[in-house]
Formats: structure tokens, C-alpha cells, sequence
């Protein structure tokens, strides 16, 4: 079957120090400390066998993530951008939908509690967690003391075909009613629910009527926006300077648009908000080094106390923090990661299907063979929000 694989070269920097849970040459969880001069090409692989907990699900649809982007983008010195788990080489692609075609002995459907019929539309968590370290057992699967992650670590599905666990498979035939194109929105789940895990799960969520501010308007940062303003939210302002994308966060749910280019943010806001500010803000932009202060100082000068800021993008640069604003206006930074656990997926699944429609983020579909190409186009290209994959029909 057909693959999109990424390798690349173990070459620890000088300060890298192999962790307890990295493997020598292969693993790291300090991906960009470790890889350099990654290559993506398409590759011929056998048909996945399944174990016992697992199905075979012929892939219909993924999505190109940033993390994707960033597994194959380099600085100067030819390391890669991406600073977490990884492990080379890997079949990419996470956001993904499909159809069950094998079912194991004991994979077990959720949504009947029995065994998984063929034909089950499903879309799949790319966190494999494993249900029995302290983390998992204390409720936080998206810490897995042995996390492995689909097109990260472990095969992904870039591929016409790929064997899970069961226990990581939600089903999508909720949408079936609402959607011609169930594998579509399908597809979408895996990002819109680290969106909903970052401002409902981490950021605590909003009560309707409060203002939400989301700095970059890529895949999570819109999803956010649908998100919130779904759960009540009064203003939803979004940072974006890309012209293209900025249309685009209009179209799923902000009410204003701020270019921080062009425009004095922190001034922007007070306008936007009748000097309110915000209950949450989301840094979605991975770019801490610049957008913090934007937010640090829109707290200070607003009336808003208590805010809560959501650092959801993946980036190896520091936050400059002042703690004197966050203690005099009461605000929190809290950190994201993942979409596991907490009723994330299926609430997702269940807001999706009473009308919440995210698809409008894709703005580009294309073939499996064309994924590497477009690999390398949104590293510049920041006219494209999400491009996906068709790879079956």
C-alpha cells in the first residue's frame, strides 16, 4: 500500500541530554534538539495486521497538520521545527477519518458495547495513552507516562490503510443525518477536539456572555472561535494578519478580526470590547516571543480580572512573562496538550452533529501523492487554512 513517510537524521545538539523515556537513535521527546534534514517521500508498505483490541481501517480522508509541517520544516542549521514526541522513521497523518474493514477479537464499539461492525465510520485519537500509568489512571491520558502518537511515533495515516486500538475509535454515524460527506467533518475531529481540550477542558471554559480573544487564526485557533461562540461567547476577536485567513476566522464565528501588523492590538481590543477585555485568551500562533506582551498588556489595561490565558501552540521559545500583571489582574497561564479524555471527542462529535460546522477550514483537497508537495507549500503558503487528503472514496 502506499505511505507518506518522513525520515531524517539523529544528530543531537551539544546541550541534548537522551531523557528516561528516549530511545537511543530512534525516540525523543525533544524532537527538534535531536532531527535534522528530514526527507518526506512516498513509500510502498504491507497491509497492517491487527492484534486482538485492534480494527484495520481503510483511510478516507486526512488532514495536514501543522505539526506535519513542522516535522518536515527546518531551521538554518537544518534541525527541525517541531519540538516534541517523534520517532523516525513514520508514516505522518493524524487528523483523520476511515472506515472499519477488519475488526479483532476484542475490539469492543463504544457506541453499542459490542464488537466493531465493518463498515463503521470512525475518526481516531492520535494520543495512544496507555489506561495504566499514574497519569492515565489519574484521569490525564494526554500525559501518558508511555504516549505514543499516531504519525509521530508510531505509523499514521497518510496510508491507504491502518491498524489502532479500538478503545481510541469514536464512531461518526451521529453525523450521517446532517452531513453528505460524513468522512469530510470526520476528518476534522481530531483538531477541533485539541481546540476544545484547550478552551473548554484547560482554560476552563467560558460563561456565555464573556469575550474571547484568539491570537492566529490557523485549524485550532478557528475551531476555538466555533467553539466559543457556540458556548455563549459575547465577543469573540481573533489576531490574525494573513487577509486570507482573516475572511476566513469571519466565517467560523469571530466578530472581529485584528491585523497586529497594521494595528495596535491591545488599543484594538478596548475598542472591540468597551474596555472589557477578555476571560480567555488562546496563543495559537506559536509565536510566544512575540505575542505575549500583546496579551500581558491587553490584560493590564483592561477591566477584566481572572483572565485566563491558553498557551495551545507547539514552540520551543520562551513566554517573557511578567508576573506583576498576571498577580495584580489575577490571571493564570495554563498550558495544553493533547484532546484525550474528559468527554472531548464525543462531546466534539455531538456538537458537530447539532450544526456546528467546521469544514469551511478547508480550503484545498488533494490526492495522497500530492501530500509532500504541499508539505512544503505551507511553510510559506498562509493562504491555505487546512489542506486535505482524499485517499479513498
Amino acid at each position: 500500500m502506499k505511505a507518506i513517510e518522513i525520515n531524517a537524521k539523529w544528530n543531537p545538539k551539544t546541550e541534548f541530554k537522551l531523557g528516561s523515556k528516549d530511545i537511543e537513535g530512534k525516540l525523543t521527546y525533544l524532537g527538534s534538539k535531536v532531527w535534522r534534514n528530514p526527507i518526506v517521500k512516498v513509500v510502498d508498505k504491507k497491509k497492517p495486521q491487527i492484534k486482538p483490541n485492534e480494527v484495520l481501517i481503510k483511510v478516507r480522508r486526512c488532514g495536514i497538520c501543522g505539526s506535519d509541517v513542522h516535522m518536515n520544516q527546518t531551521y538554518d542549521d537544518g534541525y527541525i521545527y517541531y519540538p516534541g514526541l517523534t520517532a523516525f522513521p513514520v508514516t505522518l497523518g493524524h487528523e483523520f477519518s476511515g472506515e472499519i474493514v477488519e475488526v479483532g477479537d476484542h475490539a469492543l464499539n463504544k457506541r453499542t458495547g459490542k464488537l466493531y461492525e465493518i463498515g463503521e465510520p470512525v475518526t481516531v485519537e492520535e494520543m495512544v495513552w496507555c489506561g495504566e500509568c499514574k497519569p492515565c489512571c489519574d484521569g490525564f491520558p494526554n500525559h501518558c507516562e508511555r504516549l505514543q502518537e499516531i504519525g509521530f511515533s508510531i505509523d499514521g495515516a497518510f496510508s491507504e490503510y491502518l491498524s489502532v486500538p479500538a478503545k481510541l475509535c469514536w464512531s461518526l454515524k451521529k453525523l450521517e443525518n446532517r452531513y453528505e460527506d460524513i468522512y469530510k467533518i470526520g476528518s476534522l475531529v481530531e483538531p477541533t477536539s485539541v481546540a476544545y481540550n484547550a478552551v473548554i477542558e484547560r482554560g476552563g471554559g467560558i460563561k456565555p456572555g464573556e469575550n474571547v480573544i484568539i491570537l492566529g487564526a490557523g485549524p485550532i485557533g478557528l475551531a476555538a472561535s466555533k467553539i466559543l461562540k457556540t458556548a455563549g461567547a459575547s465577543v469573540c476577536i481573533i489576531s490574525e494578519p494573513e487577509e486570507t485567513r482573516a475572511n476566513l476566522a469571519k466565517k467560523m464565528g469571530a466578530d472581529y478580526v485584528i491585523n497586529p501588523i497594521r494595528e495596535n492590538f491591545t488599543e484594538k481590543v478596548k475598542e472591540y470590547t468597551d474596555n472589557e477585555g477578555a476571560a480567555l485568551y488562546l496563543e495559537a500562533t506559536g509565536l510566544p516571543e512575540k505575542v505575549t506582551d500583546d496579551i500581558q498588556n491587553t490584560i493590564w489595561e483592561c477591566k477584566n480580572v481572572n483572565s485566563t490565558i491558553v498557551v495551545v501552540a507547539r514552540a520551543e521559545q520562551r513566554m517573557p512573562v511578567c508576573g506583576e500583571y498576571l498577580q495584580v489582574r489575577r490571571a493564570r497561564i495554563v498550558g495544553a496538550q493533547g484532546h484525550s479524555g474528559h468527554g472531548t471527542f464525543p462531546n466534539v462529535i455531538s456538537c458537530m452533529a447539532a450544526g456546528m460546522d467546521v469544514t469551511p477550514m478547508i480550503t484545498k483537497e488533494i490526492t495522497l501523492e500530492k501530500v509532500p508537495e504541499n508539505l512544503k507549500l505551507l511553510q510559506t503558503d498562509k493562504v491555505n487554512c487546512k489542506i486535505s487528503a482524499i485517499i479513498s472514496k
